[in-house]
């Protein structure tokens, strides 16, 4: 096996975000980006000779490119085994579960999530450790520093993997093992979840409609629910992957999952409705005429926890991100287990699940996870309301709405505004924290201001500290605002403005999240200038 070290210079503009590397596919196939990151990340991770390491990815445009790119690099820097998904694919809890279950160095998951595809769309690059979970900041920060000073890299000459065939074959020293990409996963769920109890109610006339959004979950959705639950074939919406997700955008919410929301909107409404998204770590749940937002989900699985084998043992805590509403924190309280509030990104529940700390994680951006890996996972969110309903035989607005009346109703949207010039966006962030002073104390007609900050975060496990995580306008009746500048895109910025109020009064949980929250939505556009400093008079997904 010869080795071949190509000289190269540093790109500026590899730093990773929230989860990884996510650019636009023409950027990655500039000559040397992606072998200069990919060796950035081999000289940060400094893995011993012979380890072996995971590599898979969502079928997005460039994704099979990338892995014969990747396994060549793994070979000449000397890994002795890579673990690759059949046709290059594996979700991104999947990875994360073979990861775990081989005992691995870690994985490279090749996904933009829930960003569009396509020879003009997105493409992402993230490494995941030896727990499973995304590197955390003190990995990434590294990556990217050693992407500053790269002079070269190191990759074989070797002909390329048959991706399509399982089975093992070498380059050079290295062994590749094409690994079938759905097994292992649905394996683990059998182990969680009570698959008999979920077969009778799928076998007794209830009716479900999964949409795979065109996206990588579509597999694991027909031998979950199809072969192994008994779902029928037509409960499965887009569920053949696509590397540019059939022109669609692969984000389970209300305004890209059109086609699902209409089918549960609908006459003749299935009962139980779900999506995911490009890699599998995001879900979205509705029931016949309702929508269940990822905060109330979040907190309605901990809460029925108890229903579903895997967590009768009970939960050691919960995690849920920053802008997540505080649902989950009532459920919290009433089992006497503490609920921790992180900053947005997975990579931050993993210290606090392998301290043993927390069980259930959840952010609002329609992710949800447990300890059973270390990322979030959207089919996993999925079998655990469909256990949940094959107990208490109940509609999932039923569930959600004695839910309520138990621990009252947390009314929670967020506005996401898209594609904003990054000057204007930030300009709108600066004028909020140039604004603490005279906010705290202001008086809203019934609202006052108890509290403005940047929120830091000190982790309870290693003491690292995050800060800049978004910007809390909080007031004294306990409802929120929240402004934070995501870190997924690749094009422009996505301002998003994050809006909670409680509400105890059952006669009022009927009302519209949007009607009940007008006066918070006017706050938040009146102080942060939005509409004056954007030009955007309506927010581009509203959820």
């Amino acid at each position: 096996m010869q080795v071949f070290t190509v000289a190269t210079t540093p790109f500026t503009d590899q730093k990773p975000g929230t989860s990884g590397l996510r650019k636009r596919v023409p950027a990655f196939r500039q000559a040397h980006y992606l072998e200069n990151f990919v060796q950035s990340i081999f000289d940060t991770i400094a893995a011993p000779p012979g380890s072996t390491l995971v590599l898979g990815g969502d079928g997005r445009y460039y994704n099979r490119e990338a892995i014969q790119i990747i396994l060549k690099m793994a070979a000449a820097n000397g890994f002795g085994r890579v673990l690759a998904g059949k046709g290059g694919i594996l979700s991104t809890p999947a990875a994360s579960c073979v990861i775990r279950k081989y005992r691995t160095y870690g994985g490279i998951i090749l996904s933009a999530s829930h960003n569009p595809g396509g020879p003009d769309g997105d493409f992402g690059i993230k490494y995941n450790t030896a727990n499973g979970g995304p590197a955390p900041e003190k990995i990434t920060e590294a990556i990217f520093a050693a992407s500053k000073k790269i002079a070269q890299y190191r990759i074989v000459e070797a002909d390329d993997v048959a991706l399509d065939s399982l089975g093992d074959s070498q380059i050079g020293d290295m062994a590749v093992s094409v690994i079938d990409p759905v097994s292992d996963y649905a394996e683990l769920m059998e182990t969680l979840f009570d698959f008999p109890a979920i077969r009778t109610l799928l076998s007794g006339g209830f009716r479900v409609k999964f949409d795979a959004m065109h996206a990588v979950t579509g597999p694991y959705a027909r031998e979950i629910f199809v072969n192994r639950l008994g779902a029928s074939a037509d409960s499965m919406m887009n569920a053949e992957p696509l590397p540019d997700f059939g022109g669609g955008h692969p984000d389970p919410n209300l305004t890209y999952a059109h086609e699902l929301v209409e089918a549960l909107y609908g006459d003749n409404a299935p009962d139980f409705g779900a999506a995911s998204d490009g890699d599998g770590d995001r879900n979205m749940i509705l029931g016949k005429h309702f929508f269940v937002t990822p905060s109330d989900s979040l907190a309605i699985i901990a809460a029925n926890a108890h229903h579903v084998p895997g967590y009768k043992r009970g939960l050691a805590g919960i995690a849920r991100s920053m802008p997540t509403s505080e649902a989950a924190d009532r459920v919290a309280k009433a089992l006497n287990i503490p609920c921790y509030e992180t900053p947005t990104g997975w990579k931050f529940f993993g210290n606090l699940m392998d301290a043993g700390k927390v069980t259930l994680c959840g952010e609002e951006s329609f992710g949800t996870g447990s300890d059973h890996v270390r990322e979030k996972d959207g089919l996993w969110a999925v079998l655990f309301w469909l256990n949940i309903l094959a107990v208490r035989r109940q509609s999932v607005e039923n569930i959600a709405r004695e839910h309520w009346a138990r621990f009252g109703r947390n009314v929670y949207s967020r506005h996401d505004y898209e594609n904003l010039p990054a000057n204007a966006a930030n300009g709108v962030m600066k004028l909020l924290r140039d604004s603490f002073v005279e906010l705290r104390g202001a008086q809203f007609g019934h609202l006052q201001v108890k509290l403005c900050d940047d929120f830091s975060y000190t982790d309870p496990v290693d003491g690292s500290v995050s800060t800049g995580q978004g910007v809390r306008i909080l007031f004294t009746d306990g409802s929120r605002i929240v402004f934070r500048l995501s870190g997924t895109g690749t094009e422009g910025a996505t301002l998003r403005i994050y809006l909670e109020s409680f509400e105890p009064d059952v006669s009022k949980h009927n009302l519209d999240a949007q009607e009940a929250l007008a006066t918070l939505i006017s706050i938040a556009l009146r102080i942060s200038e939005l509409r004056e400093r954007t030009g955007r008079d309506k927010p581009t997904v509203i959820t």
